[in-house]
Formats: structure tokens, C-alpha cells, sequence
């Protein structure tokens, strides 16, 4: 099934939507914005442990139902990276009572669609359908949270399908690459270093007892969540989550110790050859994150200033480095403010034909610069702000992503009703917070910067295998 890593930097990019008014008073954002956006939601926890958490939204006869489990690729140990991901493989595989490949089949049937993803922080599994068919969807996540059947044979194939995934996705893919080389050089003790998608060596020698050892530790009621968005009444989903997941036993889960990262002393620098179009530039920033929602002030502001760079098509980075130098192909900044772990402010970009890495570095430098000698102009940040609180709203316009909105909270240890207060933090950034942040955190003593030097691509495409992955 699909793995949606974050082994990418646009894995953090916010997705914009554009605003035909960007001078309209960002306080009317709130008023246009659906109301099942902001509409309330309810939540009990079972006495196993297992959190449910429901909002209803009547726009449409349809349900998304989500099963999230706090347990990730930054979870894992040395010689079984990748093991989180690959065990969201083989939990399509089967359980005594419903056999291999069945799952997706059923929700099928029901007229719906499924499909799970694996980040540093979680693991999530989800299906829409219509509501009538939720407690189906219930039942079979149940089953599976508890009777996985992890078979050697299916593992076996399995494991091959992942490590083409990886081929394809990182290996074959020069920006992934490099992406995976900066983590592993940027972190040095924090499990972040490590790609989601897992070290290859490690896929290689993984095992079918790895996958059941993860399964064992972490796949349990105390240790996941349950979010269902849609036209239900919270009572009856209540009810559902009671008859279906209530007699689940819960067990003891390992002790996760602190993996602190050190304090970064000095500039890192790698290079990276790999077969490419183009040259690339990757700068990365240590960076604060959300711990708590009422009193952080700064990745608010970070927020920010990753919408003045590059949050939309009139933005600094496009406007300066693509349009007016035309030093770069494509400039853009990605931070993202929550996250189980530490926090990174990236930099990035192609330099365009005639101009090298060294001077796109220079000119990504520059636009850090102008923001901490001269700040930002009120219309820039009214602006900006406009454009970043309208992502955050309008993205809630589906049931969908209501659900996402809540789980990735949850999984971060933020409660999911902090949702509007982030975005009143939001839009209370002034323009003295944003010059504030670049002139504290965009420090070469917080910065790792890889560059990838292109190398001839091969005249012959690697022949697609067998057991490439069909998602």
C-alpha cells in the first residue's frame, strides 16, 4: 500500500490556495470558511486505551474513517529501518478470517476506497465509504489491529515490492537522494537521520520475525486512536467503536527514551553525485517546533517567513531569485511547525542555466538576509498571512483532510481541538517576530548544506521490475 514518507521536502511544503483578494482582512477568512471546519467534535476513550474521535459533518451521506498508530519510522532501532513501513505492507495481507488482498476488496465493494501511509512520527490506515457501511470498516480494522497473519511466503514478497519502492522513489530519484544524504549528515543522534522508507542493507536482511516483533510492540488500542469525519451521529460511532475495538486487550508498551539531538556546532557541507537534469542547492536549518500551542511564539513566525519566501507565486523567492536574477529554475522554502521530533527550515532550488550552486546558495542567502537587515513590509506579511491561514482553513474542506487535520495534531501531542488557536497565533505574527526568527535560527552554526552535482544520466533505463510497486 502507499507510503506517503516525508523523505522529501515537499512532503512539508504547505498546499496554497490561491486568494483572488490577497489584501482582504484575514479575520473574514474565518467567517467564509465551511462550517463543518470548524464545527465541533467528541471524543471517549474506550477502557483499552483506544481514543475515539468523531466530527460530524452532514454535507455528505459518506464517512472517513482513519486508525492512526503512534509509532513511526523515528520509533525504530539500527538493523531494522524501514520495519514500520513494511509491516503497513503485509497489514494488507490477511488476517484467519479475512485473506489476503480481501481487505481492499471489501471496501471496494462497498463502494469506497483505503489506503495507509507511513511517516517518521505514525502510521495511519483509513477507508471512505459510505456511512452506511462504517461499522463494516470498523470490524475489519479491529481484526487486524489484533489477528494480522504475517505469513513467511508473503513477507518474502513483500519485501522485494519494498525495496523497488525505495529504488524508485529514493535511489532512482536524484532530490530524494539528496534529500536522504542532508537528514543523515543534519542529524546525528535523533532518529530522524534514518529515511522512513529504510536503509536498503536493512530491507535486505529484514526479516518476517522483524515485522512481528513491530507488529507485537506497537500495534495495540493504547497505542492508536481512531478518527471518523463524516455524516454520523458521535453517539452511534461511539457505540460501533465499543462493539468492535472494546475487546481489544491492551498491552504494555516499550519506553521510549529521550534520542535528543546535540547542539549543532559548526556548518555541515556534502556533496552528492548522482545521474541528474540539473544541479541543486539544499539548505537546512535547526528549527523550533510547536511544543506549546498558547505560550511558542516562534514557529508561528517561521511559518511565516516561509510564506514571505516562497508561499506563493508573487513571493520573494520567485519573484527575486526566478523572475528578476533569473539565478534559479525554482526556489523554494519548507518548514513545517509540528513534529514528534526536531524541527528543519529548509532552503532550496535549482540554479538556472550559466549559473552555478555557489551562487544560488548566495542568492538563497541573500533573501535571508534582506528579511534580517530590513524586515518585511506590512502589505508583504498581510499578504502572506492571508495566503498561508487560507491554506490552513480551506485544506479542512473535505472530510478527508478534517481527519488528516486531526490524527497528524494527535500524533504530534497536540490535542486536535488546538486547531483554531494555531491558526489565531497565525494571524497574530507581526512583521517584527518574522525578522526576528531569521535573525536568530538562520545561523551557519544550525546549517547543513548539500549540494547535488549532476552526473550523465544513463543512456539505458533500468528495466521496470517485477515487483515494482503499483501505488
Amino acid at each position: 500500500m502507499p507510503a506517503q514518507t516525508p523523505d522529501t521536502p515537499e512532503f512539508y511544503q504547505k498546499r496554497l490556495r490561491p486568494m483572488r483578494h490577497p489584501r482582504s482582512i484575514v479575520l473574514l477568512l474565518l467567517l467564509v470558511a465551511p462550517a463543518a471546519a470548524m464545527a465541533s467534535t467528541h471524543e471517549r476513550q474506550l477502557a483499552n486505551g483506544l481514543r475515539v474521535i468523531v466530527k460530524e459533518d452532514r454535507r455528505a451521506p459518506t464517512v472517513a474513517h482513519m486508525v492512526w498508530y503512534r509509532a513511526g519510522g523515528m520509533d525504530e532501532t539500527n538493523g531494522t529501518t524501514g520495519v514500520a513501513h513494511v509491516l503497513e505492507h503485509m497489514m494488507f495481507k490477511g488476517t484467519p478470517s479475512v485473506g489476503p488482498g480481501e481487505f481492499n476488496r471489501r471496501v471496494a465493494a462497498a463502494g469506497g476506497r483505503d489506503n495507509a501511509f507511513t511517516s517518521r512520527d505514525y502510521t495511519a490506515y483509513f477507508q471512505q465509504v459510505p456511512k452506511e457501511k462504517l461499522s463494516e470498516m470498523m470490524q475489519l480494522e479491529a481484526d487486524r489491529m489484533r489477528h494480522l497473519t504475517l505469513d513467511a511466503n508473503e513477507f518474502a514478497q513483500e519485501i522485494r515490492v519494498v525495496m523497488e519502492e525505495r529504488r524508485l522513489r529514493t535511489d532512482d530519484q536524484p532530490q530524494s537522494l539528496l534529500f536522504e544524504h542532508l537528514a543523515a549528515v543534519a542529524f546525528q543522534a535523533h532518529p530522524y537521520r534514518v529515511p522512513v522508507i529504510g536503509w536498503m542493507s536493512d530491507l535486505e536482511n529484514m526479516t518476517v520475525a522483524d515485522a512481528r516483533f513491530w507488529y507485537e510492540q506497537w500495534y495495540t488500542p493504547n497505542n492508536a486512536y481512531v478518527v471518523v469525519v463524516g455524516d454520523v451521529d458521535h453517539q452511534t460511532v461511539f457505540q460501533l467503536a465499543e462493539r468492535h475495538y472494546g475487546a481489544l486487550s491492551a498491552r504494555s508498551l516499550p519506553v521510549r527514551k529521550p534520542q535528543d539531538e546535540p547542539v549543532q556546532a559548526g556548518i555541515r557541507r556534502l556533496t552528492l553525485k548522482a545521474p541528474a537534469d540539473l544541479p541543486m542547492v539544499m539548505m537546512a536549518y535547526k528549527a523550533p517546533v510547536i511544543r506549546n500551542v498558547d505560550e511558542d511564539v516562534d514557529p508561528y513566525a517561521l511559518e511565516m517567513l516561509s510564506a514571505v519566501l516562497a508561499g506563493h507565486e508573487a513571493a520573494r523567492f520567485t519573484r527575486h531569485l526566478v523572475r528578476e536574477q533569473r539565478l534559479a529554475v525554482n526556489a523554494a522554502a519548507s518548514y513545517d511547525s509540528t513534529a514528534r521530533g526536531p524541527g528543519i527550515f529548509y532552503l532550496y532550488g535549482s540554479p538556472s542555466e550559466g549559473k552555478s550552486r555557489p551562487q544560488l546558495e548566495a542568492g538563497l542567502r541573500a533573501e535571508i538576509a534582506a528579511v534580517q537587515d530590513r524586515g518585511v513590509a506590512a502589505d508583504e506579511l498581510a499578504r502572506a498571512k492571508a495566503q498561508l491561514i487560507a491554506g490552513q482553513i480551506y485544506k479542512l474542506d473535505s472530510m478527508f483532510a478534517q481527519a488528516m487535520e486531526i490524527g497528524q495534531l494527535e500524533s504530534v501531542g497536540i490535542h486536535h481541538t488546538m486547531n483554531r488557536r494555531m491558526i489565531e497565533k497565525l494571524q497574530k505574527v507581526t512583521a517584527e517576530q518574522v525578522q526576528a526568527v531569521a535573525k536568530k535560527y538562520f545561523r551557519d552554526e544550525q546549517l547543513t548544506l548539500a549540494e547535488l552535482d549532476p552526473q550523465p544520466l544513463p543512456q539505458v533505463l533500468r528495466p521496470r521490475s517485477p515487483f515494482a510497486p503499483r501505488h
